[in-house]
């Protein structure tokens, strides 16, 4: 259903979006933040509906759906479009698997003192097969799925995992709800540190947005990275005392917020990137590396750019990224872009594999280990209304 949720203290008044009409419109709650003005990848996504609301149709008619319908579904919004109360729910989840036990192998990962350092230990021992071709997108949504699993069922939130907007964060992210740093925000920049120049990219320097150094606002303040790194793009990471990175190395967690980095990801890349792609391989491929252009300074490909928007360490290490929460919501918008291409024709594009070099990967099985029990084929993570006997049932708004 439409719904209108009363402003708060800290948010501007909030009020519905347009929207297409159609039967969708009363099986989804959406709430939208006045404050911001849909962009043209929120006015395409919600012209997709009608096409998820008669996908959705005809699933059910075939009995495929798992028993995912729209109005089961989990509805993952943008962090701005989220209520004060629903952040804090969503931060208090966070700071409690920061403290449960972790459940990964203590012999591999003495570092590991925590159910929110699981995810990292996993990341860091499974980077390569999460990030080739047939793994990026439905690996990354697996992985995604246990974390929003575990802040569910093991830490009491009561929502979905939220998602980013890069568009939002292009004129003043230090200022924004995400990255304010007050006590409903994901925490604030790091301090500056002069010793953090940029990040060198394929398309020139990223340059330093004026943080680098340790996060001293916001929930996560005291919050530190206990694994890794793996491979640190900032200076002076201390190395892990084992040569694997899974050992016990505390220090405090970095960020350089970065509107440079967000300009790599704007809502006009973002569509362009859905409604070019006409395969999986040009999407994919756009995604992370687009065509040169030496006339565009902000050329990073969104991928990259999601990363770096705020960086640092352990964020910015690829292969420790998920130590700052940040890293889910990234990886949850690039979950939307992905399920708004599939979305344009889910017939054929449901099950469409990265195949570059010949691979493939239908028979593939993902194994997210001490994250999640069970180990489901690769595909089953390609449809997200319905998917792994309908555990994967999620709208985007």
């Amino acid at each position: 259903m439409r719904s209108i949720w009363s402003a708060c203290a800290l948010l501007p008044v909030v009020l519905t979006g347009a929207v297409a009409e159609g039967d969708w419109t009363s099986k989804v709650n959406v709430q939208r933040n006045g404050f911001y003005s849909l962009d043209v990848v929120d006015k395409f996504a919600e012209a997709t509906m009608t096409k998820v609301d008669a996908y959705m149709d005809k699933k059910i008619a075939a009995g495929k759906n798992n028993g995912c319908t729209l109005e089961t579904a989990g509805v993952r919004r943008e962090w701005g479009d989220m209520t004060v109360e629903q952040r804090a729910d969503f931060i208090n989840a966070t700071l409690c698997l920061m403290k449960a036990p972790s459940k990964a192998p203590q012999d591999q990962f003495p570092g590991a003192r925590s159910r929110f350092d699981d995810f990292m230990a996993y990341h860091l021992t499974n980077a390569g097969s999460l990030h080739d071709t047939i793994g990026l997108f439905p690996a990354h949504k697996y992985f995604l799925l246990a974390y929003e699993t575990a802040l569910r069922n093991e830490c009491g939130y009561k929502g979905y995992h939220p998602y980013m907007n890069y568009d939002r964060y292009t004129k003043d992210p230090v200022n924004s709800a995400l990255f304010n740093g007050n006590a409903t925000s994901m925490g604030g920049n790091g301090a500056p540190d002069p010793n953090y120049k940029g990040l060198r990219t394929s398309a020139g320097l990223m340059k330093s947005g004026g943080g680098g150094g340790c996060v001293t606002t916001g929930p996560f303040k005291d919050y530190m990275a206990t694994v890794g790194p793996g491979a640190p793009m900032m200076p002076n990471v201390p190395k892990n005392p084992l040569a694997s990175g899974g050992g016990y190395n505390p220090r405090c967690m970095r960020r350089d917020v970065n509107a440079d980095a967000a300009l790599g990801a704007t809502a006009d890349r973002a569509l362009a990137l859905i409604q070019q792609s006409k395969d999986i391989n040009t999407f994919y491929n756009t995604l992370l590396t687009p065509p040169r252009n030496a006339s565009d300074p902000y050329n990073w490909g969104i991928h990259t750019a999601g990363h770096y928007i705020a960086g640092g360490d352990p964020g910015g290490d690829p292969m420790v990224s998920p130590g700052d929460p940040i890293f889910y919501f990234h990886h949850a918008a690039l979950d939307r872009l992905w399920w708004i291409w599939q979305m344009q024709d889910p017939d054929t594009r449901v099950n469409a594999q990265v195949s570059l070099g010949g691979t493939n990967g239908a028979s593939r099985k993902l194994d997210m280990k001490w994250l999640t029990p069970d180990v489901i084929p690769v595909l089953e993570a390609h449809d997200g209304l319905g998917g792994h006997a309908g555990a994967f049932c999620h709208v985007y708004v």
